[in-house]
């Protein structure tokens, strides 16, 4: 199963945090938001406030991005078309 994106923002938020040697507190102080927010980020809570996470990713130096998506049936025949036979990335 994939990841979903709050879990890969838990594992990207955590992993900055850490090599910035800020502890959970330190990063709200510097974000504006609630320690309980960065636990919840950190842990992949599915629910939480866009502005906030914006904050605390910009506090990491980290962005949120919008793009397109294509669906895994998509990406396997593009890799077959371009004759990689689902090998690339």
């Amino acid at each position: 199963m994939a990841e979903s994106l709050m879990e890969q923002v838990a594992v990207e938020v955590r992993a900055r945090r850490k090599a910035l040697r800020l502890n959970q507190r330190d990063l709200a102080d510097i974000a504006g938001v609630s320690e309980r927010f960065v636990r919840f980020v950190e842990q992949g809570k599915p629910s939480v406030q866009v502005d906030s996470l914006v904050a605390l990713l910009e506090a990491v130096g980290l962005q949120l991005r919008v793009a397109p998506q294509t669906s895994h049936a998509v990406r396997t025949l593009i890799r077959s078309a371009a004759g990689d036979g689902g090998t690339g990335g």
